[in-house]
């Protein structure tokens, strides 16, 4: 594949996964509060512990978060180095 067709593939994926208000407000909570649970951040956006996770895990999915273990509770943030799609929707929101 070409270079220009990998970065349109990708380009979608994060979109997709952007496309959802949950995920943004995870995003959002993210950027604002820095590393959080996923009870903490499904207290945030009132959602249940299990649908936090699965939109957690399609935005780790997509590299759009990071996860760390912290003994036996994993904090989620935001890397460092951001897909510049991610950059753009933080600045909507």
């Amino acid at each position: 594949m070409s270079e220009r067709r990998n970065r349109i593939i990708e380009s979608e994926r994060v979109l997709k996964a952007l496309a959802n208000r949950r995920r943004l407000a995870i995003v959002q909570f993210l950027h604002t509060k820095g590393p959080a649970s996923v009870g903490k951040i499904a207290e945030h956006i009132r959602l249940s512990f299990a649908a936090t996770s699965r939109h957690l895990r399609v935005l780790a999915g997509v590299d759009l978060i990071e996860s760390e273990q912290v003994n036996t509770t994993v904090n989620y943030s935001l890397p460092k180095n951001r897909h510049p799609g991610l950059d753009t929707a933080l600045k909507m929101l």
